[in-house]
């Protein structure tokens, strides 16, 4: 497989891995370090809790799948979010890491696994060509906005759960 999912299988698949990566990274880290600032956020020199991390990943999941259901039912898309610009996404962020900040871990890794979840039913129900065979937003392809936004920026988080746990001697 390539880094760059190509068709529906590899976009599948490397959803599937990274998120399993990512679990087994999280479920390795004590109660007491999930809510530590000390993550490197998305803004430069922001850092961000490993809860923040899930609402992050929660966050643009649940948009990928609101964009296809909003886009399938033939309604407007305000991309990426109502109240948002793409130059907006460190506001946009902030907004994920308010929106769950009462959740607790545990619930917040329920919610990770139900959106990626939804996110995988998603994919496993549309073919090759409506993933991977027209542009879906601007010139990018439905498979592509997928990507951007859940096992690119899942591969990116890990890397910085995975330097939080080192820096906190968590194994």
């Amino acid at each position: 497989m390539t880094s760059i999912p190509q068709n529906k299988l590899e976009l599948y698949q490397a959803i599937e891995q990274i998120f399993g990566k990512l679990l087994v990274d999280y479920s390795s880290i004590p109660e007491e370090y999930v809510r530590k600032i000390g993550v490197e956020g998305n803004v430069k020199g922001i850092e961000i809790t490993v809860c923040d991390t899930l609402a992050y990943l929660i966050g643009w999941g649940k948009l990928v799948v609101k964009w296809h259901w909003l886009t399938d039912t033939g309604k407007f898309v305000d991309f990426p979010e109502t109240n948002y610009k793409w130059n907006e996404l460190g506001e946009l962020a902030q907004s994920f890491y308010h929106q769950y900040r009462d959740q607790n871990y545990t619930d917040l890794i329920t919610e990770f696994k139900t959106t990626t979840n939804d996110i995988l039913l998603l994919i496993d129900s549309l073919s090759n060509h409506d993933l991977y065979g027209t542009a879906w937003y601007k010139k990018y392809t439905l498979g592509k906005m997928i990507q951007f936004n859940t096992s690119s920026p899942m591969k990116n988080m890990r890397i910085k759960v995975r330097k939080f746990k080192r820096n906190n001697d968590i194994s």
